[in-house]
């Protein structure tokens, strides 16, 4: 029931918005919230909600690329779904769309990702082939996300959970970026911690 009334309510805040592409409002350089308030386009509600649909828009990009394994794609478009709800948290105060539930559902699927992969012995560069390179993209608009919802909660009552999930979906992407890279042929690229000693010397 609590699903269905805060779908009910995203709907009734933007069902207007949707047949018209420009309404000309936010010339003043403000903008509508789900609620129906007013706030300046540059304020840390925007740049929170704004920088979770960026990456909503980064993860797009990554499912565009050519033949991705089929669990990554499922996960990835349950994770859009999910950055949707969040947005809709953050643009109507007092929403509550992100659950425990899907905290616990990505810790899962990291632990399941992870299963297979070899222990780290050393920090990975972002690379790894057109697919990998794209998900750590993914993962750092994640953290700055993250940050932008840490810098909202300040000032504005921000829902743990929130933070949370940025906080896990991060880390998946992480996984995943690794499981990307090894499936691709092209394998991970560590970072050679070692190359200073060896060109001083």
């Amino acid at each position: 029931m609590k699903a269905a009334v805060h779908g009910s309510t995203i709907r009734k805040a933007v069902g207007n918005r949707l047949s018209k592409i420009y309404t000309k409002t936010g010339d003043d350089g403000t903008t509508g919230l789900g609620d129906g308030t007013r706030t300046p386009k540059d304020s840390a509600r925007v740049e929170a909600y704004g920088t979770v649909d960026e990456l909503n828009s980064v993860i797009g990009v990554l499912l565009a690329v050519p033949d991705l394994p089929l669990p990554v794609i499922e996960t990835l478009n349950q994770v859009q779904h999910d950055l949707f709800d969040l947005g809709g948290e953050l643009c109507i105060p007092g929403m509550a769309m992100i659950e425990d539930a899907d905290i616990a559902r990505l810790e899962t699927t990291l632990d399941q990702f992870n299963a297979d992969l070899p222990p780290l012995k050393e920090f990975i560069l972002p690379g790894g082939g057109m697919a990998a390179a794209q998900c750590h993209v993914a993962r750092t608009v994640c953290r700055r996300a993250e940050r932008r919802v840490v810098t909202l909660s300040r000032d504005a009552s921000i829902r743990p959970q929130a933070i949370h999930y940025l906080n896990r979906l991060s880390d998946l992407l992480f996984v995943l970026a690794r499981v990307l890279a090894r499936a691709s042929g092209h394998g991970e690229v560590m970072w050679q911690h070692e190359r200073r000693k060896r060109s001083e010397s």
